[in-house]
């Protein structure tokens, strides 16, 4: 097959930017090599490109435009997992989760691929991701997929095996989709216990809403336990994480408009989220709309009101009677909670009021368990080498559980430890909560 070179974007006046979006912190970096050790492609293929370092390189390259998009070029670049472990170890402050998104949108922006890439990109993030309704019709008919049988003799006949392109690595990491109960959406309102301490809004998301439904009523729960009211605004959907990195600037930012508008509309004293990768997007939104006079400020505003339930609810110590939960579990950290948000104690000092929970750490738990959003569909194989690490590591434990914060995580690891013949289970951290309130209870 020839070997396509697109020619350099022109460079103008001003400052560096790809697809619009500036890239000057690329000159932030002092390439001290500091962020080598933390980067998980740099661990598995020792090649420099596929280090911060190097794709700062390149994206620096690409914005002076004294280098072509080429496949090579690319490829170095959708490799990285966007997991932001370089952030945490940088003494320059480079904003590289930044840089990345927009070396991404860049790429997607002058090599968008195939029609047939196209449509299935516009069917993800335009219509299931874009449309709550559909979502829930996905859903179902996935329901109706596996409960009918259908998947076990997909799976089986090995007629899964002969799909295109990445669907087999998506097929196999379809989660068992909840009865329609399930799937149901929470109240609006869902009333404090005791003295009201605030006024809560509740992020539900879209993948979330769907598949991992059970955890944001646990979330409810906890945080009504502990004198909070939940309120679950109307009109919200998909905040945009997704969108934004996978390259797809434009979605992002509607859906971030979008999103602070459903919120504004009810009075709170503060927004919740459950899941990694939103909380991390969405605490993003003031820097994501700087340039839109309409919205900055909103989106500003709208992100300091942001906690990870773990960072809200450590503020105070848990409200009692907490019961025992005899198990043996060891906590992963999700790479946009620990490097995205700074959030790392906050959940341990959770678990560690939880009676006769024992925690054991876990090597490299602040390393990329090979999710990082969509990344364990489009790059399956990088993915797998990542996965079969973490789950080593997991199983050295001895643990029962692995606790977590992140549904991409929740799905990556038990398909790792469901490949190793594992009965460990994969728990938000919500559920292990909420399972302490619930014993009490009864």
């Amino acid at each position: 097959m020839a070997h396509i070179v697109h020619e350099p974007a022109p460079v103008g006046p001003g400052p560096l930017a790809l697809h619009g979006l500036s890239v000057e912190g690329v000159n932030q970096c002092v390439h001290c090599g500091l962020c080598l050790a933390s980067c998980p492609t740099f661990a598995e293929l020792g090649t420099e490109m596929d280090s911060p370092r190097g794709r700062i390189f390149l994206i620096k390259a690409l914005a002076e435009g004294r280098m072509a998009l080429t496949d090579s070029t690319a490829r170095h670049l959708t490799l990285c997992l966007d997991c932001r472990a370089c952030e945490t170890v940088c003494p320059a402050g480079v904003p590289y989760g930044r840089l990345i998104e927009a070396a991404k949108a860049e790429i997607e922006r002058r090599r968008p691929g195939s029609p047939l890439r196209r449509l299935f990109r516009w069917l993800n993030f335009g219509l299931l991701l874009g449309h709550p309704g559909m979502l829930r019709l996905a859903a179902a008919v996935t329901r109706l997929y596996q409960a009918s049988g259908l998947q076990r003799l997909a799976r089986a006949s090995g007629l899964v095996k002969v799909l295109p392109g990445t669907l087999p690595a998506w097929e196999a990491l379809l989660p068992p989709m909840p009865a329609a109960a399930g799937r149901a959406p929470l109240p609006p309102l869902v009333p404090a216990e005791g003295s009201r301490r605030a006024r809560v809004a509740l992020l539900t998301g879209c993948v979330q809403s769907v598949v991992f439904g059970a955890h944001n009523r646990a979330t409810a729960r906890v945080l009504a336990k502990n004198g909070c009211e939940v309120v679950v605004p109307e009109g919200q959907g998909c905040c945009g994480a997704l969108n934004a990195h996978g390259g797809d600037h434009a979605r992002a930012l509607e859906m971030a408009r979008r999103t602070i508008a459903a919120f504004e509309a009810v009075r709170v004293d503060a927004v919740i989220v459950n899941t990694a990768g939103c909380g991390a997007h969405m605490k993003a939104y003031g820097r994501l709309l700087a340039e839109d006079p309409a919205w900055a400020a909103r989106a500003a505003r709208f992100a300091a009101s942001l906690h990870d339930v773990c960072e809200f609810l450590a503020k105070a110590p848990l409200r009692g009677p907490l019961a025992p939960v005899a198990m043996t579990c060891t906590y992963h950290d999700p790479c946009h909670v620990v490097h995205g948000q700074k959030i790392k104690q906050e959940p341990r000092r959770l678990l560690a009021q939880i009676p006769e929970l024992r925690v054991v750490e876990l090597a490299e738990s602040d390393w990329c368990c090979g999710s990082a959003g969509l990344y364990n569909l489009t790059e399956p194989e990088m993915a797998t080498r990542l996965l079969y690490r973490k789950v080593g590591h997991v199983l050295a434990t001895g643990a029962e559980a692995v606790v977590t914060a992140n549904p991409g995580c929740i799905l990556q690891i038990e398909a790792g430890l469901r490949a190793r013949g594992s009965t460990v289970r994969v728990l938000h951290i919500v559920e292990i909560l909420d399972r302490a309130y619930t014993g009490a209870r009864a």
